[in-house]
C-alpha cells in the first residue's frame, strides 16, 4: 500500500472539552490533515520534544526509552500509522539493530513522541488518510477556521465517549463488557470510570 509522509503541524487543545488534545499531522505533499486525539501526558511529552529549549529535570518516559535504546544501539528508523479501527489509530515502530529490522506495535501518541526524539519520519497509508483526513483550510464556503475544525473534530469524538458516561441504563454484565471494550480501544480513562461505577454498585 502507498505510504504518505506526514509532518507534525502542532497540538490543539479543545476549547469545549477539558483535558482533550488533538495531535495534528498533515501530509507533506498535500492539504489533508490527520487529527489524532491524545492524552494530556502524551501531549506534554510531544510538546517538550518539539520545544528544543525545554529540558525536564528528570527524563520523561519517552526520554528514558530513547536513552535505553541508544545504550543498546537500537535505532527507530520510522513509524507507520497502519490501521484505524473504531476511531483508534494503531501504529508500528520500525526499529533497527545490527542491520536487522524489527516491527513493534505502539500507541500512536507514544510512537510519535519517540519519532520526534529519534528524528524518524512518520508515515501513514493512503487509505487511512482517505478515510480520516480533513482539510484544515479556510475557504469562502466554509465559515469554520482551522482551529474551529479541530475543536469540532475533538468534540465529535469525545461526545461518543460521553454517551457511555451515563451508566444507569447498563447492567453489571454490560458494564463488564464496556470496560473490556474500553481497554481494547486503549481508552483507559473511560475504563477507570466504568470500574468506579462497577465498584460503587458492588458496595450496595
Amino acid at each position: 500500500m502507498t505510504l504518505i509522509r506526514l509532518a507534525i503541524k502542532g497540538i490543539s487543545y479543545s476549547q469545549t472539552q477539558s483535558g482533550a488534545y488533538a495531535l495534528v499531522l498533515n501530509e507533506m505533499d498535500g492539504e489533508r490533515t490527520l487529527p489524532i486525539v491524545i492524552g494530556a501526558f502524551e501531549a506534554q511529552s510531544i510538546a517538550i520534544a518539539l520545544e528544543k529549549d525545554i529540558t525536564p529535570p528528570r527524563p520523561l518516559t519517552h526520554d528514558l526509552f530513547k536513552s535505553f535504546a541508544e545504550r543498546f544501539q537500537i535505532n527507530i528508523k520510522q513509524i507507520i500509522i497502519h490501521k484505524l479501527v473504531d476511531g483508534v489509530f494503531h501504529s508500528s515502530l520500525i526499529c533497527e539493530l545490527n542491520g536487522k529490522e524489527e516491527t513493534i506495535d505502539a500507541r500512536t501518541s507514544d510512537a510519535i513522541a519517540l519519532a520526534i526524539r529519534f528524528k524518524a519520519p512518520i508515515f501513514t497509508h493512503q487509505n487511512i488518510l482517505d478515510k480520516a483526513g480533513i482539510i484544515l483550510k479556510l475557504e469562502q464556503k466554509d465559515p469554520l477556521s482551522a482551529a474551529d475544525k479541530v475543536d469540532d473534530f475533538l468534540e465529535n469524538i469525545l461526545t461518543k465517549e460521553d454517551d457511555f458516561n451515563d451508566f444507569d441504563e447498563f447492567t453489571l454484565d454490560e458494564l463488564h463488557q464496556k470496560i473490556d471494550d474500553a481497554i481494547a480501544h486503549e481508552d483507559y480513562e473511560l475504563a477507570a470510570k466504568i470500574r468506579d461505577e462497577i465498584e460503587k454498585r458492588n458496595k450496595k
